[in-house]
């Protein structure tokens, strides 16, 4: 399964395979790509916002031209026909400015930042890893395993619950599994055997 998004230079590609999922990147500044396990992926992410810094000192400049302009005009009395035209460049590029943002959820994983834009796949393309991070870990981790303690096996189904892998009702019924395994037999039990 693939996913792509696009938002003006940005292009972003995540390419789902069975254990991993590979996140390929394009901008401006350059591409590359990594691959992230799922059951890696945190659940935590930041937001960055790029904007085009361009427009916005340019708009500035000619937004100070303009009003110069516009100033100086009605201080000599002279007309003030056309006088306003870096003044409405420059609002076009303020406007263009704040049009022109790209915001991003940044997921940091030990392979590298993992970016999505935030539009109208963000939340498939996060709802899919997510969906497939819990099944990894319920894979490699959603089972009892005996050679552990039952301490050690409380807290894995506990670190499962706070990584909103399993639900309450579920840690529940793994810790009632683990603690019925790791009962020892009472006094009765012993003497039935001999």
């Amino acid at each position: 399964m693939e996913i792509n998004q696009k938002k003006r230079s940005n292009r972003l590609k995540f390419t789902f395979n069975d254990d991993s999922f590979n996140y390929a990147y394009k901008d401006r500044t350059g591409s590359g790509d990594i691959d992230v396990q799922y059951a890696g992926f945190p659940t935590k992410a930041s937001v960055s916002i790029e904007r085009n810094e361009w427009l916005r000192n340019a708009g500035l400049i000619w937004c100070v031209i303009g009003v110069l302009q516009l100033g100086h005009a009605m201080i000599t009395g002279d007309s003030l026909q056309g006088r306003g035209f870096w003044l409405l460049i420059g609002v076009i590029c303020l406007v263009g400015y704040r049009w022109a943002t790209v915001k991003y959820s940044v997921f940091r994983t030990q392979a590298g930042n993992v970016l999505v834009i935030q539009d109208r796949e963000h939340d498939r393309i996060v709802d899919e890893i997510n969906r497939r991070r819990k099944d990894q870990l319920l894979a490699l981790y959603g089972e009892l395993d005996t050679r552990n303690t039952l301490e050690d096996e409380i807290a894995k189904f506990s670190w499962l619950h706070e990584q909103d892998v399993l639900s309450k009702e579920q840690l529940e019924g793994r810790l009632a599994q683990a603690r019925a395994a790791f009962q020892a037999p009472g006094p009765a039990a012993s003497s039935q055997l001999h």
